[in-house]
């Protein structure tokens, strides 16, 4: 009888330290999944940042022109014709074959600006046109003027005050095409000028 018990006794504490393993095992795979789980949440939000950087820097646009804006009428890249970026103002545009959508003769701007939405100033940005600034009349502005910005090709744009960084008579394009890096086609971005393009091959 003294024997029965004392192996019920042992078998108890045996169930006893194996469920307690168990336990402790489960919790530890709770804390495993959940760091891993947590680490799954911090990789989507960097590649939703990610794809949200890459939205702000994609440049599509709906095609529309500001008012006023003149047609070339004898282009060197015409429209529907291609030509190779040889300049890029983002990550993956640098050598990207170009479908010309639009060609126009204008006033082509380099600006710098303090985005309306905060953050650090934008400088040197390439490019707004003469028909992209408010209240602007037919002369051009100078290097160095301070205007107020019509153009929302980037956030924090549109009324924000800019500073002329420089200014040239030239023509510019609106183009489509697909980033070298690969991703969607951006449409009609705006803008490209004449020295950022040579011709396709």
């Amino acid at each position: 009888m003294l024997k029965k018990s004392i192996l019920l006794s042992f078998l108890a504490a045996v169930l006893l330290l194996l469920g307690a393993c168990a336990n402790g095992n489960d919790e530890g795979m709770e804390d495993m999944d959940h760091g891993d789980m947590e680490n799954t949440e911090n990789t989507d939000t960097a590649n939703d940042n990610g794809e949200m950087d890459h939205g702000e820097m994609n440049h599509s646009g709906s095609g529309e022109v500001p008012e006023g804006l003149q047609e070339a009428e004898n282009p060197t890249y015409e429209v529907g014709s291609q030509a190779i970026i040889t300049e890029g103002h983002m990550e993956g545009m640098e050598g990207a074959t170009a479908t010309i959508v639009g060609a126009y003769d204008t006033t082509v701007y380099a600006v710098s600006y303090d985005p309306t939405t905060g953050g650090e100033r934008v400088e040197n940005h390439k490019w707004v046109i003469h028909e992209e600034i408010q209240n602007a009349g037919e002369e051009p502005f100078e290097p160095g003027d301070e205007v107020k910005l019509a153009a929302d090709h980037m956030e924090g744009m549109e009324g924000a005050t800019a500073t002329i960084d420089s200014a040239e008579q030239m023509t510019v394009y609106m183009v489509d095409f697909t980033h070298t890096t690969g991703g969607e086609e951006v449409k009609n971005h705006q803008w490209v000028v004449e020295s950022e393009l040579s011709p396709a091959e």
